[in-house]
């Protein structure tokens, strides 16, 4: 019973991103343009490292995760 609510759970979160990212872009423009990421550019090539992004999105994750599992 647990795994089906963790899967709805999911779900709805992924249906509101895509949505927020379709309709609402301004919503999501920040992520990947934050201090600390680092942005190579040359002529022929492009590196994009998101560390400050992904510090971010880990702590979200780590909240959530631990709202839903916590005893």
């Amino acid at each position: 019973m647990a795994t089906g609510k963790i899967i709805t759970v999911v779900g709805i979160a992924l249906v509101l991103i895509g949505l927020a990212v379709s309709y609402a872009p301004w919503l999501v423009n920040w992520f990947g343009r934050l201090p600390g990421d680092i942005r190579i550019q040359n002529k022929k090539s492009f590196v994009f490292i998101p560390i400050v992004s992904m510090l971010i999105v880990s702590i979200v994750l780590t909240l959530i995760i631990n709202l839903f599992f916590r005893k």
